[in-house]
């Protein structure tokens, strides 16, 4: 496929990841107090969905890893906002298996070779275990995320979130910089400057 196409589908990820990013900041805005639309939930699965395709096309194991963590926390807060139900039925078959679809269908096609995401020699070993450090605990912000959500029987973006988000996203701003990577770069330089803003909404939110 050529680079430009594939760095297209990267950059329409980061599009609508930091598209989610200003709406959910514009509404907490406008509410005084943190909040997790239903449109936040919709446009992170997906724009997971393109960067897991972004991930496999350029053979970066730390980008399929983080998004295959999050895709179906971002299915669950939709169920949780009683809105998967409403996809049709077919679609949300799709997107349940899709992850796992792509890398049965890539592998036993040859397009790949498991090995070659840890013995890429466009990415060191080290780099790598920097990438999958930095996605991993930016994945864990979800996984807290849906544990507090659970129990409150509500999906909330509570403050633990928001400090991951900010360790998580300074890891990877540092991976893609070694890595050259623009679209990472891009999508977590704006990211950072969201996850800040509303750690100092949630502080006003309490007070």
């Amino acid at each position: 496929m050529a680079a430009w196409l594939i760095y297209a589908i990267g950059f329409l990820a980061q599009i609508l990841f930091s598209g989610r990013m200003i709406v959910q900041w514009i509404l907490s805005e406008k509410n005084k107090k943190v909040i997790a639309p239903r449109l936040f939930w919709q446009l992170s699965l997906l724009a997971s969905f393109l960067l897991f395709v972004y991930g496999w096309l350029r053979d970066d194991f730390a980008i399929m890893l983080g998004q295959t963590l999050t895709y179906f926390i971002y299915i669950r807060n939709l169920q949780l906002q009683g809105e998967w139900g409403k996809l049709p039925r077919l679609f949300r078959i799709f997107l349940w298996v899709f992850p796992v679809l792509i890398v049965i269908y890539g592998y036993n096609n040859n397009e790949y070779d498991i090995n070659d995401f840890f013995k890429n020699e466009a990415i060191p070993i080290w780099l790598i275990l920097l990438g999958s450090i930095a996605q991993v605990i930016f994945t864990f912000r979800f996984v807290y995320q849906w544990v507090y959500s659970e129990k409150k029987k509500a999906s909330n973006l509570p403050l633990g979130f928001w400090l991951l988000s900010i360790i998580g996203s300074s890891l990877i701003l540092t991976y893609a910089i070694i890595r050259k990577d623009p679209v990472l770069l891009v999508g977590h330089v704006l990211g950072l400057i969201v996850y800040i803003r509303n750690l100092f909404i949630l502080k006003s939110q309490i007070k």
